[in-house]
């Protein structure tokens, strides 16, 4: 018997959705929100939810920076008068928590940038609005996107709604991905598969990014 989210997507399927846009020639991944204001519960934003998908987001990223493929880095971050904040702030009030300068928005240990990788700040749920992302891939030539993150309702969504529409191959990690919530991590997950993105395991992105140069080469 098929689980209610094989069977959406198998209903998908059958009204001409969940195709697939498949990766590109020039990937980079993007890693949203892996900061500690949402992975350390002593933030009232933090959650453990988070701890397994970082453990395998390590894994992607180890495999991007072996291919030499671009990493990019966006936190949440807002000044201490919350005066960038808007109306994301007053819908979401424990996103006070996330000041410049404070812990709460540096990227969380176990998924450090290296000097290379490009950090980010971001007011919104989107990477893209209200950021510089789009100048930065254009720069890059990137064809891509490959996401890992958090959280899968919100930003992870967002931003990969956003790649679909501003022209990127959109991918998402399925299980380097991770939400406060099971059901909403698993539902979302659903809804982009059938609409915006490719939702892939992390073996397959895995060994993309470790064949990337030969596919490239063909």
């Amino acid at each position: 018997m098929k689980s209610s989210a094989e069977q959406t997507l198998a209903d998908y399927a059958a009204m001409g959705m969940q195709a697939r846009t498949g990766f590109g020639s020039n990937p980079c991944v993007l890693v949203i929100d892996f900061q500690y204001g949402m992975t350390d519960p002593d933030c009232p934003l933090g959650s453990a939810e988070i701890d397994a998908p970082i453990e395998v987001a390590k894994k992607v990223l180890a495999a991007a920076r072996n291919a030499d493929v671009p990493i990019i880095y966006a936190r949440v971050a807002f000044r201490e008068d919350l005066v960038d904040g808007g109306l994301f702030v007053e819908k979401v009030p424990s996103l006070s928590w996330l000041k410049l300068g404070s812990r709460w928005v540096d990227i969380d240990d176990r998924v450090r940038p290296s000097p290379k990788d490009y950090i980010l700040t971001k007011r919104h749920s989107s990477a893209f609005i209200g950021t510089e992302l789009p100048q930065v891939l254009q720069t890059m030539g990137i064809d891509t996107i490959i996401s890992v993150g958090c959280s899968t309702s919100g930003c992870v969504r967002q931003t990969a709604v956003d790649a679909n529409a501003y022209g990127y191959r959109s991918v998402v990690v399925r299980d380097a991905v991770g939400d406060r919530s099971p059901i909403q991590h698993e539902a979302n997950l659903v809804d982009l598969d059938g609409k915006y993105a490719d939702v892939v395991s992390s073996e397959e992105v895995i060994s993309y990014l470790e064949n990337i140069h030969a596919l490239t080469a063909e």
